[in-house]
Parts: structure tokens; C-alpha cells; sequence
């Protein structure tokens, strides 16, 4: 009885791995250190690195201790293990970065409330000499009072660097700075204080400290357009983080003697890139605008007893709309003022002349002339013109700049010829598309895990700020994950783990929703995807051999005795089935195909 109740279970057995055998092969994943147990460190996505280059090691500190945290500190934890190298043997631990005086020092993370949780970036240089795969980091918390302690654990992925890779080709930077990012061009008018604030990143890969903003000050007029009524222009910093901004505040008076033109501002930022390193100096401009007047004009400030010509000036514009997109039409109406307080100016021709972009104007007008005539302007008198015009599509979002020329007569002066400039700011608009969204694997059941990856492309003119990814389902635990800055015809790239608690009731949708900053700083509304994730229920692992009737199949007539004779319809029918399965699989995987192909014909755009 016995040996035929293992028979009937080998049977069963074997009807199994037929089954199986012909199905698809699953991808073979690297393991991976459970980091659930964590109880103050989360990874909410593994970071990545390339072999020979610099990666920050990222993951969000949690306080849930019931008290604040204070002078909260993170750093790589120095296990003595790192000597293990690319050839160390089965088991031993390799640690994958360089070891330099910087690899174990400590980042200041400041105070964490409780309840409250902190992202950190660990910056590191991955060792040359590694084999592609994961990679196990430790990592250390501490805090005043030890009121915060944890060594915990944080996966990172590494892969080959190649001489193709966009990268391995760019100068890294330990630190360096960026003015102006994001920022239309400071306008300022005489004399008029000049208020203005210059955004400050640095896009390097660590954090500065100890850093000194100097603006570089200059007594001649055509080089510095500013009175010098400070004796200290300084802006300090503490520190600055990896890609963090900051905002440089500045109230400028504008000298008299100034000319209309721009103005480019010199800067010596020095720094530290460690708390005791020596000092650096990395020198920036930026650009301001003034207006006030022309170079030609060797006589000041309009003279009401200059009698030889009128003096023609814009008063004022508006547009229409007040916020122009690029691409998109417009009305521009200009008040123009006779500034001669008795001279009068006649026969008027006022002609636009637009900044030109790789040889093409920037404003065309949309139907009729440029050029406007006005009979006569009296002294003091205002005249409004209005043009109807369109802006070029395909530009950068800033300021451009539209010139009207002036031509007319004076009492004592015929053929007069003068121009004037105003700027009018272009507005671009965000873009983003998503690449295929690979869900591994897309059936799961209730308690484990599935990988969700794929590219976000930036296809607008402007840089994206903060870019979210939340993730809402009833089937799964709510998950969100930080993708950064991406800027114009870049990708940002989203790899995150979702947790499934609860079986699904519905179609399996997931949704997927996409949030960013503008460049002031305000979350836009979200982008709303979907992809489809199944849960189950776990399968009970009891296969109820208690209930198999082990006469069911004591009637099969045996031939020769053989194993096959004996259970061949129980093999049979296991056969059945795996085709079966592989008829089921085939047709999902066909209907995913067409559903995703859809998607991509559709495209990705939002405005």
C-alpha cells in the first residue's frame, strides 16, 4: 500500500514538471539581502552605479521611536570586510566601493520629528574592479543622545561601465556651481531700485560646505551698472547639498550714468568639499538687464531745452494674453509718449524689428504690416499702437527682445531716427511622455512583491522639477518614489517594488500618477497612467494528498508492468493540462502586446 501511494505521488510529481517544462523559462534574478527587517532605514527603490564611477546611495531614515531625533548622522559603516576583492570566494562579502578618506565619513541629516521620516543621498565612487549584479551596503545612524541607533542594510545595483555610455565620457565634479537655472533675465529700470534673486545649484555630486557667494564689484559703468552703497555683497552658506538650490538675494541701485544694455554680474564662490578640506574657488556670471539710456546719447537725461528733435519713448505695453506660449499668437498694444516737454514730432513711422533665433525671427506679424504711421505726436501726448503678432514654436522659455524703430520730424530737426527696446517673456510648455512599463511579474499574490520599471521622457523645452510617481490600487499597498529634476530630452527612470494586500476585485488597474514642480516651485496636476497588476490569493500549500482515492485507478489494465502503463492517464492528463496553460499564457501575453502597442501608438503628452 504503501509503495503504491509513492508511486502515485511520483506520478504526480512528473505530471507537474511536464506541466511547467512548458511554459516559458522565468528570468534568473540575483538575490537580493532582505532589508524588511529594516526598522529605520527604507529603500523605496535600489540605487544604481557604474564600476569606476561616482553613485549616491539613497534611502529615507524613519522615526517612529515615539520622540525627536536630534543631529540625526548617516555614514557607510567601515566593517573591516572591504578587502575582499572581485575574486573572493563563494559567500565572502565584497564591498563595492572605492576607500578613500571621505568613503566613512559621517553626513549631517539634522533633526528628524517623530512620525516624520528624511531622504539621504551617501555619495561614493564604485570600484572599477567589480562584476556586474547586487550589492550589499551597511549603513550606520546615529544621533545626539544616542537616542537614534541603527545599522541597517541597503542594496545597491552595479553595472559594467562602457566606452558608449553618454557618462563615461563627462568630467565628474565633486562639487561646482550653476547661476541662474530656470530664471528669466533680472530687468531693471532708472532709477528704479533693482530688486532681484539669482537661483544657485550645485550639480555636482557632493556637499559643499563652508560656501562664500563674493559678487565681483567694479567702479567703471560699463562693466558694473550698480552704485556701490555696501561695503560687503557676501551671501554665506553652511553647507549646500548634491543638486540643491539656493536662492542668492540682491537690492541694486542702478548708477545714473548707466547704459541701456546687458550686463554681465562676476561671482568667486569659494567652498570646502570636506568640513576640513582646503579651500576652493570656482568663478560664474550672470547676466542682468538695465535700462536707461542709449550710448548715443551723450546729452543725459532728456532736456526740455534741447529744442533740435523730439523725443520719442515707450510708455508702457501689454499683451494679450498676459502669458504668451511659444507658437502661439498674440497682441501686443505699446503706448509710445512724445517725452519732449514742447517739442512736437509728425510724419511717425514706427517699425518693429524682432530678435532673431539661428536666423529666424522670434514675433512675425500675423496678418498686415509691421510698420505703423502716426501723423503727429504733440509734446506729452501718448499714442497707442496695436500689433497682432505670433511667436515662434520650438524656442527656449525666456525673455526676447522687440525693437521699434522710429523715424520722424521735429520743427528743427527732419528725418530724426531713434529706437527703443522692450522685452517680452516666452512661455514653453511642459511635456512628458512615458516609455513601456515593465510590471515582474504582473500576477502576484497576496504578500509578496512586484517590480514596476520604466522611462519617463522629458519632450518639452523646459526642465521638470521634482518628479513624483505614486502608485493606487485596492490590491496594493499606496507607494510613491522620487525620480529628481529631468531636464529637455532627457529621461528620468522609475524602478520600485510594490506590495500587494489584498486580492484583486476589479480589472487589475493600477494607477499611476505622474506630479512635478514649474519653476516656481508649484506642483502641476498629475499625470494619470495605468498598467495591470493581478493578485491572488497565496496558494495553500497542502495538495490535499489526503483525499486522492487510491482505487480510483486500480481498473487500468498494466502493460509489461512498465511505470508509463500503469499511470498513463494520469501523465496524459497532465499533458492536457500544460497545454492548457500554454494556450492561456500565450493569448494574455498577445492581448498585453496589443494593449501596450496602443498605448505607445497614443503617446504621452500633457500641456
Amino acid at each position: 500500500m504503501k509503495k503504491n501511494m509513492f508511486t502515485r505521488i511520483l506520478a504526480f510529481l512528473i505530471t507537474g514538471v511536464l506541466a511547467f517544462s512548458v511554459l516559458p523559462p522565468v528570468a534568473a534574478r540575483a538575490e537580493l539581502v532582505d532589508t524588511s527587517d529594516n526598522e529605520v532605514i527604507v529603500s523605496k527603490s535600489v540605487p544604481k552605479g557604474k564600476t569606476g564611477k561616482r553613485m549616491n546611495v539613497t534611502f529615507t531614515i524613519k522615526n517612529d521611536s515615539g520622540e525627536k531625533w536630534e543631529d540625526v548622522e548617516a555614514r557607510i559603516y567601515n566593517n573591516g570586510a572591504y578587502i575582499a576583492g572581485p575574486n573572493a570566494v563563494e559567500g565572502e562579502y565584497v564591498f563595492p566601493f572605492e576607500v578613500t578618506t571621505g568613503t566613512f565619513e559621517p553626513k549631517h541629516v539634522g533633526t528628524i520629528e517623530d512620525g516624520k521620516s528624511k531622504n539621504v543621498s551617501i555619495p561614493a565612487r564604485v570600484r572599477s574592479d567589480l562584476s556586474e549584479g547586487y550589492y550589499t551596503v551597511q549603513i550606520e545612524i546615529t544621533s545626539k543622545e544616542h537616542k537614534a541607533s541603527a545599522l541597517e542594510y541597503v542594496n545597491i545595483w552595479v553595472s559594467k561601465s562602457t566606452g558608449s555610455d553618454k557618462d563615461d565620457d563627462e568630467e565628474e565634479r565633486e562639487v561646482g556651481f550653476v547661476l541662474g537655472e530656470g530664471q528669466f533675465t533680472p530687468y531693471g529700470t532708472y532709477p528704479n531700485v533693482m530688486e532681484f534673486a539669482i537661483n544657485m545649484r550645485n550639480d555636482g555630486l557632493t556637499e559643499a560646505r563652508d560656501v562664500n557667494v563674493v559678487m565681483v564689484l567694479n567702479k567703471d559703468t560699463n562693466e558694473f551698472p550698480f552704485d556701490i552703497n555696501e561695503g560687503n555683497y557676501d551671501r554665506n552658506f553652511e553647507k549646500i547639498g548634491a543638486d540643491e538650490v539656493v536662492q542668492l538675494p540682491y537690492s541694486m541701485a542702478i548708477r545714473s550714468d548707466a547704459y541701456t544694455g546687458y550686463y554681465p554680474i562676476k561671482f568667486e564662490i569659494r567652498y570646502r568639499e570636506t568640513a576640513t578640506g582646503q579651500i576652493m574657488k570656482e568663478e560664474e556670471t550672470f547676466w542682468v538687464h538695465i535700462k536707461n539710456k542709449d550710448k548715443d546719447d551723450t546729452s543725459g537725461d532728456f532736456n526740455e531745452h534741447d529744442r533740435t528733435k523730439a523725443r520719442i519713448v515707450v510708455d508702457g505695453f501689454e499683451t494679450i494674453p498676459e502669458t504668451i506660449i511659444a507658437g502661439e499668437p498674440f497682441r501686443l498694444v505699446l503706448r509710445m509718449k512724445n517725452a519732449s516737454s514742447s517739442l512736437a514730432a509728425s510724419n511717425i513711422l514706427f517699425t518693429m524689428e524682432s530678435e532673431k533665433v539661428d536666423n529666424s525671427s522670434v514675433f512675425t506679424t500675423e496678418s498686415g504690416s509691421s510698420s505703423v504711421v502716426v501723423n503727429s505726436l504733440s509734446a506729452g501726448e501718448v499714442t497707442e499702437l496695436t500689433f497682432d503678432l505670433l511667436s515662434r514654436a520650438g524656442i527656449d522659455q525666456r525673455s526676447y527682445a522687440l525693437t521699434i524703430k522710429e523715424t520722424y520730424d521735429s520743427p528743427e530737426f527732419k528725418n530724426a531716427s531713434e529706437s527703443v527696446t522692450i522685452d517680452i517673456p516666452i512661455k514653453q510648455i511642459a511635456r512628458l511622455n512615458t516609455g513601456t512599463m515593465e510590471v515582474m511579474p504582473d500576477s502576484i499574490t497576496v504578500g509578496s512583491e512586484s517590480n514596476i520599471m520604466f522611462p519617463i521622457n522629458n519632450t518639452g523645452k523646459v526642465i521638470l522639477y521634482n518628479v513624483m510617481v505614486a502608485f493606487e490600487a485596492d490590491s496594493i499597498q499606496p507607494t510613491d518614489t522620487y525620480v529628481g529634476n529631468i531636464k529637455p530630452g532627457e529621461t528620468g527612470n522609475v524602478d520600485v517594488m510594490l506590495s500587494a494586500v489584498a486580492p484583486t476585485q476589479d480589472e487589475g488597474k493600477v494607477k499611476v500618477l505622474i506630479t512635478y514642480e514649474d519653476e516656481n516651485g508649484e506642483v502641476q496636476p498629475a499625470v494619470e497612467k495605468e498598467l495591470t497588476l493581478f493578485v491572488t490569493e497565496a496558494m495553500d500549500d497542502d495538495f490535499g494528498m489526503d483525499n486522492i482515492d487510491v482505487g480510483d485507478f486500480s481498473d487500468i489494465p498494466m502493460e509489461n508492468g512498465s511505470f508509463f502503463g500503469k499511470y498513463k492517464i494520469q501523465i496524459i492528463a497532465g499533458g492536457i493540462l500544460a497545454a492548457a496553460a500554454v494556450v492561456f499564457f500565450l493569448i494574455r501575453r498577445k492581448k498585453k502586446k496589443k494593449a501596450q502597442q496602443e498605448e505607445d501608438d497614443l503617446g504621452d503628452e500633457i500641456s
